[in-house]
Parts: structure tokens; C-alpha cells; sequence
């Protein structure tokens, strides 16, 4: 059963930046795709950003597109989300997700983490 775990969420003013981590407990396969998600009380979970661990493709969505940058350390099993130039509308629940088959920023991942908080104060 693969593990999820985030840290790194936090408070910080508008135009901040915040790194998030994902450690992932176990590693089985070496085709697999991730993805960070985030969810607003009042908002349906939305896809942030995902990679493709089998060539390192990213997607981003839109609305952070520039700002954000998702990257994968296979070494050390962890999955980063680089948050520059924080919006007061990047406040969230931020999740990491990982699926050996689906890819992209689709909310249909197999195995999710608990999550981390992200304010952004203006």
C-alpha cells in the first residue's frame, strides 16, 4: 500500500513563496504519474499540477501556470511543489496523488495524501 504524506504548507503574505513536500512510503513500479491537487472550503478539488515519472513531463493549470513548478526526486521518493508569487486565491488544502495509470491534472488518482494547509494572506 503506497503512503502519501505532505509537509511544508503554511502561512505567508502575497507575493511569498512556500515549497511543499510529498515523501511517498514505497516505491513499487517505476511507471507512475503524480499530480498536486487543492481544495477551497467552498471549492470542488482542482487539479494544480502533475508529472509523468516515466519522462518527466508536467502539466500545469492555468491559474498557476509561471508560478508554480512540480518536480519528482526518485532518490529520495518525494514529490516537491515550488509556490512563488502566492495569490491570496492559492489558499487551499493542497493533497499530493500518485496512480500508476492515470496521469494529468484529472481528479481520478488511486492514492491520495492527507493534505497540507496553505494560507495567503493579502
Amino acid at each position: 500500500q503506497v503512503q502519501l504524506v505532505e509537509s511544508g504548507g503554511g502561512s505567508v503574505e502575497a507575493g511569498g513563496s512556500l515549497r511543499l513536500s510529498c515523501a511517498i512510503s514505497r516505491m513499487y513500479f517505476n511507471q507512475f504519474c503524480m499530480a498536486w491537487f487543492r481544495q477551497a472550503p467552498v471549492n470542488e478539488r482542482e487539479g494544480v499540477a502533475s508529472i509523468d515519472a516515466g519522462d518527466g513531463s508536467t502539466r500545469y493549470a492555468d491559474s498557476v501556470k509561471g508560478r508554480f513548478t512540480v518536480s519528482l526526486d526518485s532518490a529520495k521518493n518525494t514529490l516537491y511543489l515550488q509556490m512563488n508569487s502566492l495569490k491570496p486565491e492559492d489558499t487551499a488544502m493542497y493533497y499530493c496523488a500518485l496512480d500508476r495509470w492515470q496521469c494529468g491534472l484529472r481528479n481520478a488518482y488511486n492514492h491520495r495524501g492527507q493534505g497540507t494547509q496553505v494560507t495567503v494572506s493579502s
